[in-house]
Formats: C-alpha cells, structure tokens, sequence
C-alpha cells in the first residue's frame, strides 16, 4: 500500500461517486487564474478518480496524471478514458514513475494529498517536484486540518511552514487563502488552505 492511501480501501465505491461529482471549475476555483495558457504540460499528483485531470484535459492542456490506488486510476479511464490524458499509477513522495530527467512541467496540480504526508515524506516530496517545475512554472496545493475522512493516514497542515519548505527549493508564494469550509457540508470540522507556489528563474539563493 502507497503512503498516505490508508483508509481509502474501504470505500472505494463511495469515493468514486463522490469526487467525479465535484466540479473543477468549482473545487479548484482558486487556482484558476494561474493556469498557464494552453496548451501547456500539467500534471496532476493524487488524481483520484480523474475529475480534476479530465476538466484540464477539456480546457486544451497536455495532462499527465498519477494515482497510487489502482481502483481509483481505473475508474478515471473507464469514465475519462476517451481524452487526451496520460494516466500513470504512482504518487509521492519519489514519483518513481516519472522521469525527472525528461519529465518537465509548467503546472503541477497536488488536491487533497499533502496531509497524508508526514514531515520526512513532505520534505522529499518537495525535493522532487523542484526537479520536474519549469523555471517560472506553479505549483498549486491544498492544505487540509480536521479529523480524519476516508483517509485515516492525516498529518496537521500549515501554510507557513509550506511556504517556507518550498522557498529553500526556489519557490514564492504567488497566492494562498487559508481556513476555507469543504465543499462537503456535512464537513463542518474539516478546513482548508490553499497555495500557488511560484518556481523562480535562476538557482535558490
């Protein structure tokens, strides 16, 4: 089992049907205005049942996305299959199954996943996404706190420690709004931030 999957085995039906009802357009607002111009390379860490990879697919990007959970990866191809996505089982912190060498990105798009992480994962996780961000290109981040949901592996967020980790790897802040509501209502304990983060031209000062 993949860190941070934990849990999620056990609702594999339910959590299909939930994320391929939420809406891009909505759940991902935030991040909107800093999508590059398409068509551009995106790629999508923890794509879950493939929504959000699909929507980005619809707006003309070149979308790659990686999924641990084989369930969740399948269901994206069995309701997504017909669009231009690269669907890849893998996730962080490594993302072994990209080629950092040859694999690089203008957006990178992690929902819902880095509070499945703890410390030591975070900090490769970082190490790696700096190798595969263009220079100029984002780095968009969710941030939940609140009791655990169908993931039972959680660790606390916070928006400054983040900002902090990935400005040693070249990164600032472009954006971030913190203590958002879900989008689930019965959720009413679980809060959000969010983060663009901005990789710089030249080597981190």
């Amino acid at each position: 089992m993949t860190a941070g999957t934990e849990g999620y085995e056990r609702f594999i039906p339910l959590f299909i049907e939930s994320a391929q009802s939420l809406d891009f357009h909505q759940s991902c607002k935030d991040y909107k205005k800093f999508l590059p111009s398409a068509p551009a390379s995106l790629l999508d860490i923890g794509s879950g049942a493939g929504q959000n990879a699909a929507a980005l697919a619809s707006l003309g990007y070149h979308v790659t996305a990686v999924e641990p959970m084989y369930e969740f990866l399948n269901a994206a191809l069995n309701k997504y299959g017909t669009l231009s996505v690269r669907w890849m089982q893998g996730g962080l912190p490594e993302l072994a199954c990209l080629n950092p060498h040859d694999e690089m990105f203008d957006f990178v798009l992690i929902e819902g996943v880095w509070h499945h992480l703890n410390e030591e994962e975070r900090a490769v996780s970082i190490a790696c996404l700096s190798s595969i961000i263009k220079p100029g290109g984002r780095c968009a981040i969710s941030l939940r706190n609140g009791p655990p949901g169908m993931g039972t592996r959680v660790y606390p967020t916070d928006v400054s420690s983040t900002i902090n980790a990935f400005a040693s790897f070249g990164f600032e802040a472009a954006f971030y709004v913190e203590n958002q509501p879900s989008i689930f209502d019965f959720k009413e304990n679980v809060k959000w931030a969010r983060i663009v983060l901005q990789k710089r031209f030249g080597k981190p000062s």
